[in-house]
Order: structure tokens, then sequence, then C-alpha cells
């Protein structure tokens, strides 16, 4: 009888716990989505024209990425004179790069696992509003320090087994660093991004300025020139052209 009344107070325990993490993992969820903006006014954002700015062993680059959210992506970078376009248009892709930059200056359709990488900035918003919106499960795994300042640590998975770290600021309630492993040319790499410099832009919070170890060394920061919400965007942009 005793055991029996252990083993019903260790499973009434956990049930206990489960809810209180289930209470703490929403509420940090609802803080995020409140502070970035709020659920409504980012359902309503349909298409985005994004401007960065950033610099590679010491030169300048500047990209322009023009969305159509969860449809399709064109992102033009240029450096040195030159520019490469990077496509996705639903489940295909393609991209222009010149000769002395590994391409052959004229379009090159991609290969399937770059366009399923690519995938994820087909997305406006955070890591977690968007895996809320897909019905991702978001776990809170611990209340820790991030260089220095009080963080919720939370995974996201997605139904293919694939996770998320995402490190949450207890004091702004953005996210504020993400780590994965990502597959890059059929090799699993560890991908880390730090945000950070948030601005509002039509009552929607963007990250200003991210920040991803370099593969050359240090890193490499992507500072946001510029945010337009729901211009008008020519569907013939996503169009690969003939050679």
């Amino acid at each position: 009888m005793k055991t029996m009344i252990k083993s019903i107070c260790l499973v009434a325990g956990m049930l206990v716990a489960s809810v209180a993490s289930a209470q703490s993992t929403e509420e940090i969820l609802a803080k995020h989505e409140a502070a970035m903006g709020g659920a409504d006014k980012w359902a309503a954002v349909k298409t985005a024209v994004v401007k960065n700015k950033f610099s590679v062993q010491g030169m300048d680059i500047e990209s322009n990425t023009s969305l159509v959210i969860g449809k399709s992506f064109r992102t033009e970078v240029a450096v040195m004179g030159n520019k490469i376009i990077t496509v996705i248009d639903g489940n295909k892709g393609w991209m222009n790069r010149p000769a002395m930059m590994g391409g052959t200056g004229e379009p090159e359709d991609m290969p399937a696992d770059q366009v399923k990488m690519a995938g994820s900035q087909l997305m406006l918003g955070s890591i977690l509003t968007n895996a809320k919106k897909d019905g991702y499960k978001i776990d809170l795994v611990s209340k820790e320090k991030l260089d220095g300042a009080d963080v919720y640590l939370l995974t996201v998975t997605k139904p293919s087994g694939e996770d998320s770290k995402v490190y949450v600021s207890t004091a702004t309630n953005f996210v504020v660093k993400t780590q994965a492993k990502v597959q890059v040319n059929g090799q699993e790499v560890d991908s880390e991004v730090s945000f950070s410099n948030y601005k509002m832009v039509n009552g929607l919070a963007f990250p200003h300025t991210v920040e991803t170890p370099s593969p050359m060394g240090g890193t490499m920061t992507v500072e946001t020139v510029s945010v337009e919400i729901n211009p008008t965007i020519d569907a013939a942009i996503f169009a690969k052209p003939s050679k």
C-alpha cells in the first residue's frame, strides 16, 4: 500500500510539474509574441522588401530581398561591381552567380537540399512565432545566463525531428540567439545566429543587427538598412530567365 501511495504521489508530482512547465512555456511565448507586435499584425503582412549591408574581408556588400510571405523570395547581393541573385519560388529555386564567384554567369537551378534549407527565408518574424503558427513542438528547457544576462532556453522541434535552441531575453522577451545543426553540401554543420538592436517598423519588431560566425573566421555582422511592409511586388521577378 505504501509503495502504491508513493507511486501515485510521484505521478501526481510529475503531472503538476508538466502542467507548470507548459504554463511557463505558454507565458513566455505570449510575452514574446506581444513584444514582437502581436499575431494579428504579423498575419497582416503579405509582402516585404528588406535592405541589408555587411562587410566581408574588407568588402562592403549590400543586399536587397523581395519577399512574398510563405511563397517566394528574391535576394540580390551586390559586391565588387557584381550581382549574385538567389530566388526561391514555391518548391523550386535558381541562382545567378558570376564566374569569379564560382558560378557560370547564367541562371542555374538550385539543388533540392539548398532549396529546402532556404525555405525558412520565406517567412518574416521570429523562429518562435513561426514555429507556434506551424504547430511545431516548443519546450522550455531552463532559465540561465547568456553573456551575463538572464535568458530562457527553449527548444523548437519540427515533425522531421530537427530541433533548434532558442534563447529569449527575460528583460525584453526578444530572441537573442539561436543554435541548430543544418545540412550544407551534404554535411552537418553548426549554425549560430545572434540578434540585437530591435526596432519597431509599422508596429512590428525587427532585429536590425544579426551576427553569425564567418566561415573565414571572426564574426559576420549584418545591419538592416530598411524594411518596407506590404509593398507591391511583381511576381515576374521570381521567374527563372532564359539563358
